[in-house]
């Protein structure tokens, strides 16, 4: 599977996210996961909540419209986005599936 995919009235994506970062981005892709950074730790869902609401800002979305199918306690992620297309996502963040 790509990092990226399409579904109905969305996207998923496969994230590997780093906590405890010095500054949130986006760091590419890597392998089969688009690589973010944030700087909230790992605890009590801190970064999770920091990841919807970087990632709504980099997809110019809301952060409701993202949602953490698997991997909420692991470092591994598969993200639904509802309202964004593939080719809009890519061109956001720069890269190719």
């Amino acid at each position: 599977m790509f990092w990226i995919s399409t579904i109905p009235g969305g996207i998923r994506i496969q994230v590997k996210v780093q906590p405890r970062a010095a500054r949130n981005e986006v760091a590419g892709v890597v392998g089969d996961c688009l690589r973010v950074r944030l700087t909230a730790p790992p605890v009590k869902g801190e970064a999770n909540k920091l990841l919807q609401k970087y990632l709504s800002e980099v997809f110019c979305c809301s952060p409701g419209s993202i949602r953490i199918i698997r991997g909420s306690t692991g470092c591994l992620k598969l993200l639904e986005i509802k309202g964004i297309g593939e080719a809009d996502a890519l061109n956001l963040v720069g890269g190719r599936p």
